[in-house]
């Protein structure tokens, strides 16, 4: 209505025309411009990042009708090879939209063939009626902007007073990220949103990792107890480490283990079955500067629970022949194996090189 109102009217606004010339027809083959690649690789790494976001969200927002899970993976692949084919005729980055997505619902869309028929119906459109949209006003255009932008943040109004309840990092991350969408180029917007959720996943695994001192009761079961100053020798101490190797959180970590000084005999049994598939290098400089310090005390380091990651880190790095025979048990199916077996180790290796005293008094 407001486009025939300036039809008829002789509104003096600005028309799409008077920004673009829009054919009837659709693009032809246009062969990339390597040269163009530095001065579009930060812009193209901001619009991917976008939509991997989008198609990310979109899966749980609208669940498929069958029950069936949603490919993630698939999702990116699939969006990947339509960019990379679009790109080849001047087509705009493709990918999830929650608004597209939301409105074929509503129309009652059941399968991905409603993708496929809106397509080819826009594709009729621009050829038959394609050069009627530059006579289309732009205060049009920035209200259907404005209409789509507020639909998405009314309907994400439960997920945004989640956020501002649950912290005040995330809080003000996501106050950040929003203005910065309204002040800076979109893509450096993005960029400075995908830091500042780094910074927080820095902050929060530093905040969280922790060791845990196993003790086991006189009924034979494990309780958690506090982490000891230093290594009692002619013992064997088991800690649990609960994080995710993570460079920020092993300074910390570091900084709890027990001081091996004097701990003639002693065994320390870490357990570190919490420790994801690929570890850090950081966490194998951690464990070489430990396990040698133990070693210099007349002490012992042994892993426990170690899964095939970490265990191909410490064997590419020599760091094996540091921890000695057994000195690094796999995990496996049962989850307290591993540990019985490192404390079968580490009970036979003390009585070996014990302090002679040890059981004296």
């Amino acid at each position: 209505m407001a486009s025939l109102a300036v039809a008829v009217l002789g509104t003096d606004v600005e028309l799409v025309r008077d920004i673009a010339h829009i054919p009837a027809s659709l693009p032809g083959f246009s062969a990339p411009d390597l040269s163009a690649v530095p001065h579009l690789l930060g812009g193209a790494v901001a619009v991917a990042l976008v939509g991997l976001a989008q198609a990310a969200g979109i899966g749980p927002s609208v669940p498929n009708p069958d029950g069936s899970r949603s490919s993630v993976n698939g999702d990116f692949a699939a969006q990947g090879l339509a960019n990379a084919a679009g790109g080849l005729f001047q087509s705009l980055p493709s990918g999830g939209s929650l608004s597209r997505t939301g409105v074929a619902v509503d129309a009652g869309a059941r399968t991905r063939w409603a993708g496929v028929f809106s397509g080819v119906l826009l594709a009729l459109i621009v050829l038959v009626c394609g050069s009627l949209a530059e006579h289309i006003p732009m205060p049009v255009i920035g209200g259907l902007i404005l209409v789509v932008g507020g639909e998405l943040i009314w309907g994400k109004r439960h997920d945004i007073r989640l956020v501002l309840r649950t912290s005040r990092m995330p809080a003000g991350a996501m106050i950040l990220t929003f203005l910065a969408t309204t002040q800076l180029p979109l893509q450096q917007a993005i960029v400075l949103g995908a830091v500042l959720s780094l910074l927080l996943y820095c902050a929060q695994a530093a905040r969280r990792a922790r060791l845990l001192a196993l003790v086991r009761d006189a009924d034979g079961r494990w309780r958690t107890s506090d982490v000891p100053e230093r290594l009692p020798p002619g013992e064997v101490t088991v800690l649990y480490y609960e994080g995710v190797s993570f460079f920020a959180e092993l300074p910390g970590i570091e900084d709890e283990l027990p001081r091996p000084d004097g701990a003639r005999g002693a065994v320390l049994v870490l357990v570190m079955r919490g420790v994801p598939d690929v570890p850090s290098s950081s966490m194998a400089k951690v464990l070489r500067r430990y396990v040698r310090a133990v070693n210099e005390a007349d002490g012992r380091l042994i892993l426990a629970g170690v899964e095939p990651g970490l265990v191909r880190l410490l064997r590419a790095t020599g760091l094996d022949r540091d921890f000695g025979p057994d000195g690094i048990v796999p995990a496996e199916r049962t989850i307290l194996a591993p540990l019985e077996r490192a404390m079968e180790v580490g009970r036979r290796w003390s009585a070996e090189h014990g302090p002679p005293d040890r059981d004296e008094g």
